[in-house]
């Protein structure tokens, strides 16, 4: 990440919008703006694939389930936050994660210039690929500073967004369970 190219463009912008980027307040806000998205955009540095690499055979078949996964991310549409809570669930096929890594592969996609659309089935499509799963389910709640404090200016309106992959798709009784489970 060019950080010294970020701290430059925040200047230019401080300077666009009418500020002194040379008064107390603001010298050293290009630095921490660079170093805050350097943090932010660390995802698009990342192969979430990797967490989804050490797997343990396992005899289950009955649904994985791990709710309330905090996560934040930037919308690419606006570049401010969004932020909410990640419902992820799959149906192994003879082998089963450790669990911190679901959270890890929501985290590396969530770090990256997004919509809340496309995360949610980017998640989706990695753990039905690289578990070989027998079914997915993603389900992913949001708040969006785009929406709450500019424009339409709707605070406390939350997007949801879903993605179902394999038998949690096709199958009418595994799809109800898991959306029970997800949502409880």
């Amino acid at each position: 990440m060019d950080l010294d190219r970020i701290e430059k463009a925040v200047r230019e912008i401080l300077v666009a919008v009418g500020e002194d980027p040379d008064r107390e307040g603001l010298r050293k806000t290009p630095g921490r703006v660079a170093r805050m998205y350097a943090e932010l955009f660390d995802g698009l540095h990342k192969d979430p694939a990797c967490h989804l690499e050490t797997t343990f055979t396992e005899c289950y078949d009955e649904l994985v389930v791990l709710r309330d996964i905090p996560f934040n991310s930037m919308c690419e549409h606006h570049l401010l936050p969004f932020e909410g809570k990640a419902h992820v669930a799959y149906l192994p096929d003879g082998k089963v994660v450790g669990i911190s890594k679901l959270a890890r592969v929501v985290d590396d996609f969530a770090h990256r210039p997004q919509v809340q659309e496309r995360l949610t089935s980017q998640i989706a499509d990695l753990l039905t690929d690289a578990l070989d799963a027998k079914g997915v389910a993603v389900v992913m709640e949001a708040t969006h500073a785009c929406m709450t404090c500019r424009g339409i200016k709707k605070a406390g309106s939350v997007m949801v967004t879903s993605a179902v992959r394999g038998r949690c798709r096709s199958d009418a009784r595994t799809r109800s369970e898991v959306m029970v489970l997800l949502h409880k």
